[in-house]
């Protein structure tokens, strides 16, 4: 059973290099912490990543398992069903971190906002939902989840479920697009 010192530990201050894989990133600033981890902005050379590491802070209504390799599943899964995700770049089990491409642009909660959510984001929201559809599974369609980079949409999470019409884009994840007071 992990405790809140073991999640503690895990949290990464900005100016610390990580390594993962043969490679050393210096975290630059904490980008988010979502359900299973924290996601941090990191530079390698002249090139950014987003490196994540799982927490095992308690989260009341979702069971996880083993968290590393439920994300190195998820990820297989996202390629199969072609949604566009960033690219997982390295992964450490032992240290529980894993490395992504970096893609630079606002967040769809960002957006709902602003009101300034893009038409073609909606209809690349559902054309990934129809694809998870046709895997047999979910994605989680929370805004903080998404990344529109010159109008075209990303799913920056690797978290994926069996499929769940209570859990579809259009009976849960579209009220949260939507409604900005929401979020």
């Amino acid at each position: 059973m992990h405790n809140e010192s073991v999640a503690n530990e895990k949290t990464i201050q900005p100016h610390s290099i990580v390594k993962v894989g043969d490679r050393e990133y210096e975290i630059v600033r904490l980008l988010g912490k979502g359900k299973g981890g924290y996601s941090y902005l990191a530079s390698c050379g002249e090139e950014f990543f987003v490196v994540k590491q799982i927490h095992h802070e308690p989260c009341d209504y979702y069971n996880f398992g083993d968290k590393i390799q439920a994300e190195l599943n998820d990820y297989k899964k996202l390629l199969l069903a072609e949604i566009r995700i960033p690219k997982m770049i390295s992964f450490d089990t032992k240290a529980e971190r894993i490395v992504k491409e970096y893609i630079d642009g606002p967040t769809i909660d960002f957006l709902v906002k602003q009101n300034a959510v893009p038409q073609k984001c909606f209809t690349q929201v559902r054309e990934m939902a129809k694809k998870a559809k046709q895997k047999n599974l979910n994605i989680d369609f929370y805004p903080t989840n998404f990344i529109a980079k010159n109008e075209i949409l990303y799913y920056i999470d690797y978290e994926t479920n069996e499929y769940s019409d209570e859990w579809n884009f259009e009976n849960w994840g579209k009220k949260y697009w939507q409604n900005a007071a929401l979020l």
